[in-house]
């Protein structure tokens, strides 16, 4: 981990481009977010970044020695004590440029982890991370420090002789990890219980999801008085937020927002955050914040596609493209994005900042809710009282009659409503 010292560390940012044609992002965009990524850790100061391209990585060292060198005489010049990789660096190839470079490296999975550790602040959020990073650190203890080299002695009882340091310090992070995961189980029972507790309240769930630094937390706080941190920067928002909005027409929603997301995003951090973005599987409506003013916003929106289905978001869960920033963009694209939107009913061009666009945003938010609301009629026994009471708290039932098998109800309600009230 870096130390946050008051003198800050001096940081040259690198972004590998493999020339890939299956590459999403531009390199210059790519290296853009990294040094964004650079800027989101406190204590670091940036003094370049380049885009280094590759014809194929060199398994030793990434680059070539050519470049290497190259590299080694730019970081000499300006001082560097950190060079950040924006890409994957094997532990083999970063003892390598660490010793070649007489710097710290760090790639971008490191990196991320490193601003996560920061961030998180609910309990949830600081065990993910240390989770995350203990899966991470355990992938690079290949590394050749001396004490890694060294064999263990002793008398049998941990590990038994001949053991490799390298062999103790795994199961060290194994048997903290196991520690840890059963830590992060009791905050998920506790979490649990929350949202049954919610779930007994009648109100929506709608979801903001986004590429990192799209808005999601300027427009959570401008919808609901809330505030929530909010800067321009990456991963601003770790833990979610939720808050209940009432609406012009009477009815209320919990409004919830969630961690960013960014293309690329390190393994170990999509598992440890599923938990985190469990609250986008229990929506009722998604709401797509999107930087429509960036270059790259809909290769942003791919991203953001791919994670939601990767979570497994159920494919009738109603989705709201929201456009945001359309005060950033030149007057001319502006009209257009605004006269697009307004074709496509599943289309909102807002600000966050100026507040454009927000009201005719909320009646959309109404109108999908209601509109995504199934009448039926269904029946229960007169012994079915914990169901029928459910049913009343949820607010979704129009109509009740009685016969004599017991009680025939008229309910109009959503299908997350339905499939959790046939799960009972």
């Amino acid at each position: 981990m870096i130390p946050h010292e008051e003198v800050p560390t001096r940081a040259y940012v690198i972004h590998p481009d493999l020339r890939r044609e299956e590459a999403r992002h531009a390199p210059e965009y790519a290296l853009e977010e990294a040094v964004a990524l650079a800027h989101a850790l406190p204590g670091l100061q940036v003094l370049d970044a380049q885009v280094v391209r590759l014809a194929k990585p060199v398994p030793a060292t990434l680059f070539g020695s050519g470049k290497v060198e190259e590299l080694g005489a730019a970081l000499k010049a300006r001082e560097t004590e950190l060079v950040l990789i924006d890409g994957p660096v094997t532990p083999v190839q970063q003892r390598n440029l660490e010793k070649a470079w007489g710097v710290k490296l760090l790639d971008r999975t490191g990196l991320i982890l490193e601003i996560f550790s920061d961030r998180a602040r609910t309990r949830e959020g600081v065990l993910q991370v240390e989770m995350a990073a203990l899966s991470y650190q355990r992938t690079r203890l290949v590394r050749a420090w001396t004490h890694l080299e060294r064999q263990r002695g002793g008398l049998g009882f941990v590990g038994g002789p001949g053991e490799t340091q390298i062999e103790a310090d795994r199961r060290a992070i194994d048997e903290q990890l196991v520690r840890l995961r059963r830590q992060l189980e009791r905050v998920v029972r506790t979490r649990d219980l929350h949202r049954q507790a919610r779930a007994k309240v009648p109100f929506p769930i709608v979801a903001l999801v986004g590429y990192t630094n799209a808005g999601k937390s300027t427009l959570f706080n401008r919808l609901t008085g809330a505030d929530v941190l909010a800067k321009d920067m990456l991963f601003a928002t770790l833990d979610p937020t939720m808050r209940r909005l009432k609406l012009d027409t009477g009815a209320e929603i919990i409004l919830s927002d969630t961690v960013g997301f960014i293309s690329n995003l390190p393994t170990q951090l999509v598992a440890a955050f599923r938990a985190t973005l469990e609250e986008v599987l229990e929506a009722d409506l998604i709401l797509h914040v999107r930087d429509i003013a960036h270059p790259e916003t809909e290769e942003q929106k791919a991203d953001v596609s791919d994670i939601l289905s990767g979570l497994g978001v159920r494919e009738e869960v109603p989705v709201l493209e929201v456009w945001n920033k359309i005060d950033l963009l030149p007057e001319t694209e502006a009209e257009a994005a605004r006269a697009r939107a307004e074709r496509a009913e599943e289309v909102m061009a807002i600000s966050a900042i100026t507040g454009e666009g927000l009201p005719p945003l909320l009646e959309a938010v109404t109108r999908t809710l209601d509109s995504e609301r199934i009448a039926e009629e269904i029946r229960l026994g007169f012994s079915d009282g914990k169901r029928r009471a459910w049913l009343f708290a949820e607010g979704i039932v129009q109509e009740e009659r009685q016969d004599e098998e017991g009680f025939v109800l008229s309910v109009a309600w959503t299908a997350r409503q339905k499939a959790r009230f046939q799960g009972m």
